[in-house]
């Protein structure tokens, strides 16, 4: 085949180009030509437009009539530019996405979370942190249209962030594995404990600064999320060495509980149980609570280089190790062997 003009290449050929293009070559590329524009609204799923410092909500207005393929779209912004007119036009376009990142959209409303609610059913994962001016309920309506979200997060999102919203969350979205409610100070014990109860596959929750939050909390989830991995109660000073002995019960209770399933993934049982955990400022905390459930999970690291267990502020656990680090302990203070 010979080809003398850009409209004698192959299809696949031009997508096939237009796949190595950065973000922001590939937004120049749609606006060559028809051809190209066309192309790449088929070929392109992915697009950041968190390098635009300037217009980008009418940016993003003039390219979601073009980009209507897409299944993953971060607008990060470090100044706040984003509208809910640029939103709506997404979600009236872009009916496949899976992930939408609009963290720091200081200037969106309710109107946004509406429309992502109507127009993105699929949804997988959802960035809103530090959008200060949403509600809880239309974070409630938005869980109820979206109920395959597996990441939220909701980090500085203090009006948002509810009980009443946790409860709709729990019941909803059954598939949750992520939640961020890091400085939600709004958040209690029944919101987290009906999240517990509803999203029974969470593997990591960051409660940090969640200062209403108790020992009941924790218990609910080392109860009912049996795959949690990271844990984050950093400032969360009403936890005491009843949550702390509550997870480590719960993987003496997960080792308990064999089953033909189990036994399959059995090489796997290493993985199983908290690998991150964050109790910085919990100064309630006694070190026997702390070690034991750091002797639970083998995962959970105070040694150098590997901090997995956290706990800065706390200066009456500095007698808390891991396995490892005694280990290491044990061979540096060892008699040398002497030589025959």
């Amino acid at each position: 085949m010979e080809i003398i003009e850009w409209n004698d290449i192959p299809v696949e050929l031009l997508l096939r180009i237009l796949s190595l293009l950065d973000d922001r070559t590939a937004v120049v590329a749609s606006a060559v030509c028809r051809g190209w524009r066309d192309s790449l609204s088929w070929g392109i799923t992915r697009l950041s437009l968190s390098w635009c410092k300037r217009n980008m909500n009418s940016l993003v207005l003039s390219l979601a009539p073009k980009f209507t393929k897409l299944q993953s779209l971060i607008l990060r912004q470090d100044v706040p530019q984003l509208q809910d007119d640029a939103v709506e036009e997404i979600t009236s376009h872009c009916h496949e996405l899976r992930e939408l990142d609009l963290s720091k959209s200081f200037l969106l409303t309710d109107r946004s979370l509406y429309a992502i609610a109507r127009g993105c059913p699929d949804l997988e994962k959802l960035n809103i942190s530090g959008c200060s001016a949403f509600s809880d309920s239309a974070l409630g309506y938005l869980t109820g249209c979206c109920r395959k979200l597996k990441f939220l997060n909701l980090c500085g999102c203090v009006g948002t962030a509810s009980d009443r919203a946790l409860k709709s969350i729990g019941y909803n979205c059954n598939e949750l594995q992520y939640l961020n409610l890091g400085w939600c100070d709004r958040v209690g014990d029944e919101g987290i404990m009906n999240l517990a109860y509803g999203c029974p596959d969470l593997r990591a929750i960051d409660l940090c600064g969640c200062v209403l939050i108790t020992d009941d909390s924790v218990v609910a989830l080392a109860n009912s999320c049996r795959h949690l991995r990271s844990l984050g109660l950093y400032y969360c000073q009403n936890i005491t060495d009843r949550a702390m002995y509550s997870l480590a019960q719960s993987r003496m209770k997960g080792k308990h509980e064999v089953s033909w399933a189990s036994v399959k993934n059995r090489y796997e049982e290493e993985e199983e149980g908290l690998t991150n955990l964050n109790i910085s400022q919990c100064t309630a905390l006694t070190p026997p609570a702390v070690q034991a459930l750091c002797d639970s999970f083998p995962a959970l690291h105070t040694c150098s280089g590997r901090h997995s267990l956290i706990i800065s502020g706390c200066l009456n656990l500095t007698s808390v190790h891991c396995a490892c680090a005694v280990q290491a302990h044990r061979g540096s203070t060892a008699l040398p062997r002497l030589a025959h």
